[in-house]
């Protein structure tokens, strides 16, 4: 019998040595979890650091893609190139991957699947999103969307995938970040593929909340949730809001490498962004 739970949306959990009985039952219902602090403000210094190196080493090396997947190149508040989605992170950085591989995240292993691996290099790998509300930015908000569409382009039904995000800056509803509409994961499948236009509609939603994060937070959504990330309300350098997304994945290991042709849902993606900003 499934336990029940009247929680509300805005509860933050702590992460202990196992996902309580009482936090799986919140993300069965709502589709979501938040983790309070999981990261030390050293590490979350040191994650910055570490994708400002890389940053500065792909720039220089005139990097347009890593694996096949595309980084997204922008301007930051000073005019200058600034990365604003990174794929792949841990592959480039020992510090970033011994912190995903670190023994406090087994739990949320276990909360993916039975034998969930870090997928370094599967997928898009370590992804870090930066978005930035200036002129110039290719990054400052992302639409409505489900991750369920990137499993029909790998030829599959679309199946449970939880997000793992960990948070580098304080996020509240004003600087934007991440909106959701919960229990939307249990929707049918038509549902997911044509309740909202996938990557052009950014409108609010009656039902969506924000997520509101501290830096250190950890949080899991299941991919099939309908989901966004809201421009920020601010501009300049104030706006920045940085998320690393942890790829723990389950089933048959599919890694990339540098001759890896880039998936049809990031040419497709490439498509919708042009079309919404043009």
């Amino acid at each position: 019998m499934e336990m029940e739970t009247d929680l509300p949306l805005t509860t933050r959990f702590t992460l202990g040595p196992s996902v309580t009985e009482e936090q799986r039952a919140f993300l069965d219902r709502h589709g979501f979890l938040v983790f309070s602090r999981v990261a030390s403000e050293a590490e979350v210094t040191m994650i910055a650091a570490e994708i400002d190196r890389i940053q500065a080493d792909w720039l220089a090396e005139g990097r347009t893609q890593v694996f096949g997947i595309p980084l997204f190149v922008g301007r930051d508040h000073e005019g200058k190139p600034f990365l604003q989605r990174l794929a792949f992170t841990s592959v480039f950085s020992e510090r970033i991957r011994a912190f995903v591989h670190d023994p406090r995240f087994a739990p949320i292993l276990d909360l993916v699947g039975k034998d969930a691996r870090v997928g370094d290099r599967e997928k898009d790998g370590v992804v870090v999103n930066r978005y930035l509300n200036v002129p110039g930015s290719v990054h400052p908000r992302l639409g409505w969307h489900t991750d369920g569409l990137r499993d029909l382009f790998y030829g599959r039904m679309p199946q449970r995938m939880l997000n793992i995000g960990l948070h580098l800056d304080r996020c509240t509803a004003d600087n934007g970040g991440l909106r959701l509409i919960p229990g939307s994961h249990g929707q049918g499948f038509l549902s997911m593929c044509f309740r909202k236009p996938y990557f052009v509609s950014h409108r609010p939603d009656a039902e969506e909340i924000c997520v509101e994060t501290e830096p250190g937070d950890l949080t899991v959504h299941d991919g099939r949730l309908w989901h966004r990330v809201a421009l920020s309300s601010h501009d300049g350098a104030v706006s920045l809001r940085r998320s690393m997304y942890l790829p723990y994945l389950t089933g048959p290991y599919e890694p990339k490498s540098e001759e890896s042709p880039m998936p049809a849902y990031h040419r497709v993606g490439a498509w919708l962004r042009g079309r919404a900003a043009r």
